[in-house]
């Protein structure tokens, strides 16, 4: 699984290091305290679930099929057709991640060797592979395509070259993903200097940022399923769990639905850190719970944000809740296709201010939103200031806060869908009730 903020604060590896570290600073042996930590890792995994979980069962999806992962290549072809560039994007290079199987449905590790999509403005788009692990690729591949090896001994820009050569292409602009190593582009550079490198990402943001329908069923799906299972862990918080207790019942509650997944868990006064603190934390009486996490669907994932509560709230959490809440509905309704993606943000913002909580960053203090599709974030960005125009299946997290350091925290997301008209839609199965029912 991917080590990502989640995985390392949520469920324990950051807060396992740091117990190690000052336990081996104060004198203990290092090797007792890693035993220590996988043996509760051990008996939390063995223990019988809650019975709140008894109700979550696995769920069924369809794959993106074989024509849609054609289709997008032919979309990014369009793309360069349509640009007004001088000199025209002749092609653009992609090399493993996300936007490699966006393209192509093949996964693949990145490593120090090139292994990449050239996708040219016309003709057949080719993989470079090492060759030693051509019958890999070969196994992945959903349609016909060229795959150009190159050996070890070999310089793999100078097969990119090639193949640029092949259709034609000595003059113009060669398109980069946004995440390619800075060594592989250099390398593209030194090989055919004649070309320019520019970013691509108005071809591939221009692919992925309008999530089609397939692809939003499938985040509808995680989303559901991130909410079943919060359901079941809230139903069965108790006090003096630790954030690791209730972190791995997350993980459990997805595994029993036959997914991965991962939370991010705060209670209390650390809630106030939107991302958390590695500090160990006791659930007691009275404190908020906040959980960030969910699970993925054929890739798709899940961004979902719930804060309850152990026993009952406060005034001062009742008014943080509800507030909150009517920030999520501004930002729903100002999410509109042809509006700016930063008038989201100003409609969000706008409520916690009026609320009294404080202006620009001081109490909410992060953007109201990121696009999420086959990376949890991802462009656009629902931030004050920026001018995406909003079209038709972006998908956005919708996740105002209220964070009062010293005191608690108290954030809402859901994800939602650009419609063709009028306000967004939820891909969630609902806004939060309430502090005393986070998931309905």
């Amino acid at each position: 699984m991917e080590i990502s903020r989640r995985t390392f604060l949520g469920t324990g590896l950051g807060t396992s290091l740091a117990t190690g570290l000052a336990a081996t600073a104060a004198g203990a042996l290092a090797p007792r305290v890693v035993a220590e930590v996988a043996a509760g890792d051990t008996a939390q995994a063995s223990a019988p679930l809650p019975p709140a979980f008894g109700k979550l069962r696995p769920i069924a999806a369809r794959p993106i099929s074989t024509e849609e992962f054609h289709g997008r290549v032919e979309h990014a072809q369009r793309l360069m057709s349509e640009m007004e560039a001088d000199p025209e994007m002749a092609a653009i290079f992609v090399t493993p991640g996300t936007s490699l199987y966006y393209f192509t449905g093949i996964r693949w590790w990145p490593s120090e060797r090139l292994f990449g999509l050239l996708v040219p403005r016309k003709g057949e788009a080719a993989l470079v592979c090492p060759a030693f692990e051509e019958g890999r690729a070969r196994e992945q591949l959903r349609w016909p395509m060229e795959v150009r090896v190159w050996q070890e001994d070999e310089s793999p820009y100078q097969v990119v070259a090639g193949i640029l050569a092949d259709h034609g292409v000595r003059a113009g602009t060669v398109g980069i993903e946004e995440t390619t190593r800075f060594m592989f582009y250099d390398g593209f550079r030194t090989a055919a200097p004649a070309l320019r490198y520019e970013s691509a990402d108005a071809v591939t943001i221009g692919c992925r940022a309008r999530k089609s329908p397939a692809e939003l069923e499938l985040m509808r799906l995680a989303n559901h399923a991130t909410v079943d299972c919060y359901r079941a862990v809230f139903a069965s918080l108790r006090e003096g769990m630790t954030q690791l207790d209730v972190a791995a019942l997350v993980e459990r509650g997805f595994e029993a639905m036959g997914l991965r997944g991962d939370g991010l868990v705060l209670f209390g006064q650390w809630a106030a850190l939107p991302h958390g603190t590695i500090k160990p934390q006791n659930l007691r009486e009275g404190d908020v719970v906040l959980i960030d996490g969910g699970c993925s669907v054929e890739g798709y994932p899940a961004d979902v944000t719930r804060t309850g509560i152990l026993g009952k709230p406060a005034d001062k959490h009742r008014r943080a809740f509800y507030t909150v809440r009517r920030a999520q509905d501004a930002a729903l309704a100002a999410a509109q296709r042809g509006k700016l993606s930063g008038s989201v943000d100003d409609a969000a913002r706008a409520v916690i201010t009026d609320a009294g909580y404080g202006k620009d960053y001081s109490v909410f203090t992060h953007r109201v939103g990121h696009g999420i599709g086959l990376d949890g974030h991802e462009h656009p960005y629902l931030v004050r200031g920026s001018r995406t125009v909003l079209e038709t299946g972006m998908t956005f997290s919708d996740e105002p806060g209220i964070y009062l350091r010293g005191d608690f925290g108290l954030r809402l997301e859901d994800v939602m869908s650009v419609e063709e008209n009028g306000a967004a839609r939820l891909l969630t199965p609902g806004f939060s009730m309430s502090l005393e029912r986070p998931c309905g």
